[in-house]
């Protein structure tokens, strides 16, 4: 069983980094997409954030080796940094600044740092499905000792990737953790209105595939079911699936006023705040000052990764040049 204190520290390090760079946003971009003005604006464009859904990516991820793969979505900067990836790093990425993970030219919805197995966010709904049954089938034929894990949304169940992805994994048992992150939101949409059936578990169980459903919120809970599951893929058992029903306490993007959800609802998701729960506990455990001291330090981490990626250089125009692979004519004209 992972520590309760060490999931904590990655559940308060994601909600850290989640909060700055949403104060970050501010006057980026308008719900809608039209540019607003105001102050300086650090991170341009729209940002999704996975405020409330900490719990799943800390409890997954707790269980992950460095050699595991990982694929995420447009909400992905938790997974990333669940994952191992360097916050100052991720915030340069962010910002568009050129230490960033990615050059600073990823941004928020395509972050990814192969250094520690992430292969990327993902802004198409359900499209790092296929990614990571790919990287698994990979694994699998070079027969090396890790696994892939994919997050995906509730939304994601009803594209055609989804389906695919779990039937292609099935038929050829590949070592892969499906992850869907059910907020029950899909986009501004009540997922239910548009889903048929029960759900993810479900669909994976209709196609040979083991599933659970856990509290999303409960941190713990996520990293038991984790740990049995990814247990039964590196004993070569096949894909399994985790079923997660959690909440996100934001709108679609950052400055979505989220005003299609009623306000009992927002109540009762921010009531189940996975952080807050996992913190009582550790108060019950008598655990209340190192929980507070993992706050400070989660705080002065972001806090410094601010001021780097604030301060860090943009990509040289030259950069545009690089990670792209030309064909016959050479460079651009």
């Amino acid at each position: 069983m992972i520590d309760l204190l060490s999931l904590y520290r990655t559940m308060v390090r994601i909600r850290a980094f989640e909060d700055a760079a949403e104060a970050a946003s501010q006057g980026g971009v308008s719900w809608g997409g039209a540019a607003t003005g105001g102050g300086e604006v650090r991170v341009k464009g729209p940002l999704h954030l996975s405020t409330g859904q900490e719990a799943v990516a800390a409890g997954v991820c707790s269980h992950l080796r460095p050699t595991d793969l990982l694929t995420s979505t447009h909400r992905g900067h938790g997974h990333t940094l669940a994952k191992g990836a360097d916050t100052t790093r991720m915030m340069c990425e962010l910002f568009g600044r050129a230490p960033g993970t990615n050059g600073g030219k990823g941004g928020s919805m395509h972050i990814a740092d192969f250094s520690v197995g992430m292969l990327g966010a993902n802004g198409v709904v359900a499209a790092g499905l296929p990614i990571a049954v790919g990287a698994a089938q990979g694994l699998k034929i070079r027969k090396l000792d890790a696994i892939a894990v994919c997050f995906f949304g509730d939304g994601a169940i009803n594209r055609g990737p989804f389906m695919e992805a779990l039937n292609w994994a099935g038929v050829y048992q590949l070592p892969v953790l499906f992850v869907c992150e059910d907020n029950r939101i899909s986009a501004t949409t009540d997922s239910s209105a548009m889903t048929a059936g029960p759900g993810a578990s479900a669909r994976a169980a209709a196609m040979g595939i083991a599933a659970m459903q856990v509290d999303g919120t409960d941190v713990q809970a996520v990293s038991d079911a984790a740990a049995q599951l990814i247990a039964d893929i590196r004993a070569g058992h096949g894909p399994r699936l985790l079923h997660a029903l959690t909440d996100r306490h934001k709108g679609h993007v950052s400055v979505d006023p989220a005003t299609y959800r009623k306000p009992e609802d927002v109540a009762a998701a921010l009531a189940r705040d996975g952080i807050a729960r996992a913190r009582a506990r550790l108060v019950e455990q008598g655990q209340g000052a190192q929980a507070e001291q993992i706050e400070r330090a989660a705080k002065a981490e972001i806090d410094a990764a601010v001021a780097t990626a604030s301060a860090a250089p943009a990509p040289d125009p030259s950069a545009a040049y690089t990670d792209v692979q030309t064909i016959g004519a050479g460079m651009w004209a």
